[in-house]
């Protein structure tokens, strides 16, 4: 059992896998500063805002002006945190289309290339065989 595991987990689907969600931790990593510390920030200078501590109050006993203090007093609705999660995940998803997209016209540009090169030539070897093949069967008609 521990050699069929062993297989398994040393294909190089897993491995690609798993070094894609390395990868991929990685990336969120990077686009989450971007946002919480490029992006968020210049927004928040145009208006003034800061969107990391917006939050409503579900309880009478939050006072706070900050998120994180408000959370240690009650129960809060931290909607500029998820606002700042949605752009998060929205620059993600963009970022992956890029990825996909030029992945792909690269796979069409290379297939195309591939269509319009010429066929190599054959063999001599396949060529004199073809041509041995053909006398035969005209001397049999």
């Amino acid at each position: 059992m521990f050699k069929e595991f062993r297989e398994f987990a040393l294909k190089g689907n897993v491995v690609d896998l798993a070094i894609g969600v390395i990868i991929g931790a990685a990336f969120g990593r990077i686009i989450d500063s971007l946002v919480n510390d490029i992006i968020m920030p210049f927004f928040g200078a145009l208006g003034g805002l800061d969107f990391s501590n917006y939050f409503l109050p579900l309880t009478k006993g939050v006072t706070a002006n900050s998120l994180a203090e408000a959370r240690r007093q009650g129960a809060v609705l931290a909607w500029g945190n998820f606002l700042t999660v949605a752009v998060n995940f929205l620059i993600i998803a963009f970022v992956l289309f890029l990825v996909v997209r030029s992945i792909n016209s690269f796979r069409k540009r290379v297939l195309k290339e591939n269509l319009d090169a010429p066929a190599p030539e054959k063999p001599h070897q396949e060529v004199l065989l073809e041509e041995i093949r053909d006398l035969l069967a005209a001397r049999r008609s």
